[in-house]
């Protein structure tokens, strides 16, 4: 059975199909892969890598960052 067949027999299953409780776990599904689709990563290039580095040092350096304690709280309020 080629591909469009299968495509026409599931659209006329979900057409048919009565029960929501199995309407929502395919539903879920299809929102699952979509969303895998759309979140790919990329790997960061050497270059993306050390910019992200040295602006790390600079702010670490010029006191913009948070200690470990002070997120543990700040994460208690999400």
């Amino acid at each position: 059975m080629d591909l469009q067949t299968r495509k026409l027999n599931a659209i006329g299953y979900l057409i048919s199909l009565q029960d929501e409780r199995i309407f929502n776990k395919i539903e879920v599904t299809i929102n699952s892969v979509k969303a895998q689709k759309t979140a790919t990563l990329k790997p960061l290039t050497k270059k993306q890598l050390v910019d992200r580095a040295k602006k790390s040092n600079e702010d670490y350096s010029a006191g913009r960052f948070k200690s470990q304690d002070q997120l543990e709280i700040e994460s208690e309020s999400w």
